[in-house]
C-alpha cells in the first residue's frame, strides 16, 4: 500500500480515495471509502489503454464476472462505471496479505496448514466453477488470506463457458509457473487448468520456492510442460496430492471435490494458529487520505490507541 500521488484524483465515482493498493497491466487499484464509510477496492483502467477495444472488453468482462459470481471466496462487486471513461469497478475490500507475500515473509507453511489451505482454496475454486467460470490466472498473488478464510481476486482474464478468448495471438493466458501445460501448448483453459494452478500454488506454499524454478518466462513455461514440480522436502502425502493436481495430462488431474476429500481436514482453517498469525503481515490501513506531497498530506495507519473500538481490517485488497 502506498500514499496517493499528485496525479491521483481525490474521488472515483462517489468513493473517496485513501491510498494505492497496487497496479497491474489493466490499471491502478486504490483503497477507497464509500459514502457510507465502507472500505472498497477500486480498479481504474489505465488511460493509455482506454482506446483499445480488446482491453475494454476484458475489463467489462471482469466486472460482469465479479458481478455474477457470488461466493464466500470472492469479493462482491459494489459499484462500477463501464459506459464511459474513466472506467472502473469497486469491490469489497478484503483484509489480509496475499499468499505470495505471506510465504515470501514467513517461508514455507507447515504441512497441516497447507492441507487446510488446499481444501479451502479447492472449495473456493469449485464455487467459482459452479457459475461456469474458469479463473485462468490462479496464483499466490491472487489469493488473499482473509480473517474468514482465503479470497480469490483478479478475474481480469476469467472466462465463462462459451466465451471467446481475448488474449493476443501467440500469448497464453496466465502466469508462467502456474499456467497449465495444455494452455501453454495452445488449448483452451478449462477447470482442469485451475486445478493445475492450485497445485502449483500449494507447491509454492509448502516449499517457499517457485514450483517450476525461476528464470525467463519461456524457460519456466518449458519446465511446466516437460519437468516435474518441485516438492522436495514436502511431507509425502501432501506432495502426492500436489503432483496429482499438476499432472501434465488434464484428464488425470483430480476433481476439486477429490482434492478436498484427500486433504481430510478436521479443523477450521481460521483456527489454525499459523494461518491466523499471517494476518499480521499486511500494511496499515489509512484512516484518512494520504498523499505524497502538499500541505494536505497526513500520516496514516492503524493503531489500537487511535482506533480503539473500531473494526478497521488488516490490509488486503479486493
Amino acid at each position: 500500500m502506498e500514499p496517493l500521488r499528485d496525479v491521483d484524483p481525490a474521488c472515483i465515482g462517489a468513493h473517496a480515495l485513501l491510498a494505492r493498493l497496487g497496479a497491474g497491466g489493466m490499471g491502478q487499484v486504490y483503497l477507497a471509502r464509500s459514502p457510507g464509510g465502507r472500505l472498497v477496492a477500486v480498479k481504474v483502467i489505465r488511460d493509455e489503454i482506454v482506446g483499445h477495444p480488446e482491453a475494454l472488453a476484458r475489463f467489462r468482462r471482469e466486472a460482469e464476472t465479479v458481478r455474477a459470481v457470488r461466493s464466500a471466496y470472492t469479493a462482491n462487486l459494489i459499484d462500477a462505471s463501464l459506459a464511459a471513461a474513466p472506467f472502473w469497478l469497486a469491490t469489497e475490500y478484503v483484509a489480509g496479505p496475499t499468499l505470495a507475500h505471506a510465504v515470501a515473509q514467513r517461508g514455507a507453511l507447515p504441512a497441516d496448514t497447507c492441507r487446510r489451505l488446499f481444501a479451502a482454496l479447492a472449495e473456493g475454486l469449485a464455487s467459482v466453477h459452479a457459475y461456469g467460470v474458469t479463473h485462468r490466472d490462479f496464483k499466490p498473488q491472487n489469493v488473499i488470506l482473509g480473517a474468514q478464510g482465503p479470497q480469490l481476486i483478479d478475474f481480469g482474464i476469467a472466462r465463462g463457458v462459451g466465451e471467446t478468448a481475448l488474449t493476443q495471438d501467440g500469448q497464453a493466458p496466465g502466469t508462467p509457473g502456474y499456467t497449465a501445460p495444455e494452455v501453454l501448448l495452445g488449448a483452451e483453459a478449462g477447470p482442469a487448468a485451475d486445478v493445475f494452478a492450485l497445485g502449483a500454488s500449494l507447491a509454492y506454499a509448502a516449499t517457499g520456492r517457485s514450483p517450476f524454478g525461476t528464470g525467463v518466462a519461456a524457460t519456466v513455461s518449458y519446465r511446466a510442460v516437460h519437468e516435474p514440480v518441485d516438492v522436495a522436502g514436502v511431507e509425502p502425502g501432501l506432495a502426492a496430492l500436489i503432483e496429482a493436481c499438476v499432472a501434465k495430462d488434464p484428464a488425470v488431474r483430480p476433481e476439486l471435490s477429490e482434492v478436498v476429500a484427500r486433504c481430510a481436514v478436521r479443523d477450521a482453517l481460521v483456527d489454525d494458529p499459523v494461518y491466523v498469525g499471517l494476518g499480521a503481515l499486511g500494511e496499515a490501513v489509512p484512516l484518512h487520505e494520504m498523499r505524497t506531497q502538499g500541505p494536505g498530506a497526513v500520516p496514516y495507519g492503524y493503531t489500537p490507541t487511535a482506533y480503539a473500538g473500531a473494526t478497521a481490517p488488516l490490509p488486503g485488497r479486493g
